[in-house]
């Protein structure tokens, strides 16, 4: 093989293998403005709506992330947020805030922004509602 098409070759594979680097996704800085998800999200919000939990029927089965679900830690499920990403939830009606971490896919209800574990969502006091409203943080 003559030294041009060898070179080629080498150009064509680097571009290629290049083509399929990847990088974890971030979350938004804060100072490039909101990242509109839905109408009434505020400068330095990630999102804002409705957060549901879920804990026993789910304890101890695998998450989207792999790892066994336990409902007395502090997680969550999101539906684009890369696993291992901290995020603070912020009750809007209370103020009380929680930081979770993603670890699971979801809600899979429409209208739902994040799904808490039981731990997350007693913290926020929505626990006997089963929903209530936040606002995603950045952590």
């Amino acid at each position: 093989m003559s030294l041009k098409p060898a070179l080629a070759i080498a150009l064509a594979t680097v571009l290629w293998l290049g083509g399929c680097a990847t990088r974890a996704p971030s979350l938004p800085d804060p100072g490039d403005g909101p990242v509109v998800t839905e109408p009434g999200v505020r400068d330095g919000e990630i999102a804002r709506g409705l957060a549901s939990w879920y804990g026993e029927r789910f304890h101890g089965r695998r998450t989207a992330s792999g790892e066994v679900f336990d409902m007395n830690q502090l997680t969550a499920a999101h539906k684009t947020l890369p696993f291992g990403t901290l995020v603070r939830v912020r009750h809007i009606g209370t103020g009380k805030e929680v930081t979770v971490r993603i670890n699971d896919r979801g809600p899979h209800v429409p209208g739902r922004i994040i799904d808490l574990s039981r731990a997350a969502a007693s913290t926020l006091g929505i626990v006997q509602s089963g929903v209530g409203r936040v606002a995603l943080f950045p952590e």
